[in-house]
């Protein structure tokens, strides 16, 4: 019996209905493994319908949805039957439920072996907020859900992967003015680890190429435009290095990015948000994923948010959804892929 990846339902007023329908669409023309969306399916054919998309639906089992993946969507219903009343492009705290039941059940079925990996459509952090949702995101949410109870969370650390290019932020959703006091060694050593083993145990790298972008102009310039390059990042360097981990840096963040530059490494880790996703959707912003490392399990997002401002208006492009579940099956089906480019070829 083949299973099919879990794929959550987003904010329900966000385009991710639509770009699910969509990606569903287009299986075969993309070689789509099989998956499952955890959803109300009487929302979902509402959609379809106003959206004009011939989609017909399958409520499944996971156990049954890759049987079912030919010839319709598999939908596994929200828990408790619970439904869906969004109106796309109408935020409304009113969907938080359903958007992180959704959410709770994918990860209990990955947990449980009954899907190979998660696939997470769009969420907007604000609605949850409105509703009393008090992680600072969706990836910490994730990491919440795959603690024990009792115990503390893995530590996530956020990839965003392409053919042409992956990064890591190492820290994410902070002010700017913020990065340099959470700038330590600890953390960027941390964050280098995660990101070696997940290379190597989830992405097949044998000795993954790691480079650290600089924090400061030209790396701080050898501490005349700032001292973090030289006092943190540096250090963290040198003690990855003396673990036998092939990290080089901190490299100036303004010639880390070109085509030269990228052929000589795998992953570039970059100090602030910005330095890593300005560049990476730049080049690849409609087939950039989302990959969520440290996890018990595999998880891959689009890397974009709910777009409300175009949802319902049959808009939307399904590019990196469908880059997610491509990824997400690729790299639950090819345990020893030898190169990144392999990866989504």
């Amino acid at each position: 019996m083949t299973t099919a990846l879990a794929l959550t339902q987003g904010d329900p007023a966000g385009i991710g209905p639509e770009i699910t329908l969509r990606a569903w669409l287009a299986r075969e023309e993309h070689g789509l493994a099989p998956f499952f969306v955890i959803a109300d399916p009487g929302f979902l054919a509402r959609i379809a319908a106003r959206l004009g998309l011939a989609v017909p639906l399958a409520d499944v089992t996971p156990e049954t949805a890759a049987e079912a993946f030919g010839r319709a969507l598999p939908v596994v219903p929200l828990p408790g039957g619970l439904a869906v009343a969004a109106e796309p492009g109408r935020p409304d705290p009113a969907s938080a439920a359903a958007t992180l039941a959704s959410i709770d059940e994918a990860v209990r079925l990955v947990q449980a072996g009954r899907a190979p990996a998660l696939v997470t459509n769009p969420i907007a952090k604000h609605v949850l907020y409105e509703a009393g949702f008090r992680h600072p995101g969706h990836t910490e949410y994730l990491a919440a859900l795959a603690a024990p109870p009792g115990a503390t969370g893995p530590t996530p650390v956020m990839l965003l992967w392409s053919e042409t290019l992956a990064v890591v932020p190492v820290t994410i959703h902070v002010p700017l003015r913020r990065v340099p006091d959470l700038l330590t060694t600890d953390l960027v050593v941390e964050t280098a680890r995660i990101v070696d083993h997940d290379m190597r145990t989830r992405f097949g790298l044998a000795r993954p190429r790691l480079v650290l972008a600089g924090l400061n102009p030209h790396a701080g310039e050898a501490g005349t435009m700032g001292t973090e390059d030289r006092d943190v990042l540096a250090p963290a360097v040198a003690s990855l290095q003396a673990e036998g981990i092939a990290i080089t840096g901190p490299h100036p963040a303004d010639t880390l990015f070109h085509a030269r530059a990228r052929a000589t490494y795998d992953v570039a880790l970059a100090p602030t948000h910005d330095q890593a996703l300005i560049p990476i959707k730049t080049l690849a912003f409609d087939e950039g994923v989302n990959v969520t490392l440290g996890l018990p399990f595999l998880r891959t997002s689009p890397d974009h948010g709910t777009a409300f401002d175009i949802a319902g208006k049959g808009l939307a492009k399904p590019d990196s959804l469908v880059a997610a579940l491509r990824l997400a099956g690729r790299l639950t089906r090819s345990p020893e892929i030898q190169d990144r480019k392999g990866i989504a070829a």
